[in-house]
């Protein structure tokens, strides 16, 4: 299902990263919601495509379907 996020655990302590990569899908993740466009994120981090932040995008998306969070309310 996921093809280009890998975990490792002899790599950043089994955090999911992207492509073995160092580059950690929730630093991805995080730049996205912090309003950076994918062209900006591509420009910090060379070695990702496009495709790579598309897939951390469906992989958090997944992660969160997994369970519930505190939400304030």
């Amino acid at each position: 299902m996921f093809t280009r996020i890998t975990v490792r655990a002899d790599q950043m302590d089994g955090v999911p990263c992207i492509r073995g990569l160092r580059i950690p899908v929730a630093t991805v993740i995080g730049m996205i919601a912090e309003g950076m466009s994918t062209d900006q994120v591509l420009d910090a981090y060379p070695d990702l495509e496009p495709t790579d932040i598309q897939e951390a995008l469906r992989y958090a998306a997944e992660a969160v379907r997994e369970r519930e969070l505190p939400l304030a309310g």
